[in-house]
């Protein structure tokens, strides 16, 4: 897999809790892809991407690494991205 939908990306990620709320989140423009602000939750995003994401007064910064076919656990889902905010610290 060489690219996947935003939404279901940040759902698999555990970024939320819903794929809806992947989508609602993408919509309401709280998410940028290398910087620029992405309104469509069916935009792709590939390996490399950063993605900056606000949520709940914090910002996040992950950079895409991988991809899942499925939703899985916290520890598969920690695999698909670098925190480039807990890096630099």
């Amino acid at each position: 897999m060489e690219r996947q939908r935003l939404d279901k990306w940040l759902w698999h990620a555990r970024v939320v809790k819903a794929r809806t709320s992947a989508a609602a989140l993408v919509e309401a423009g709280h998410v940028r892809i290398n910087g620029v602000r992405e309104m469509a939750p069916g935009h792709s995003v590939k390996v490399g991407d950063v993605l900056t994401i606000g949520l709940d007064r914090t910002v996040r910064i992950l950079k895409v690494v991988g991809f899942s076919e499925r939703r899985g656990d916290a520890a598969a889902a920690r695999v698909l991205y670098d925190d480039l905010q807990n890096d630099k610290q």
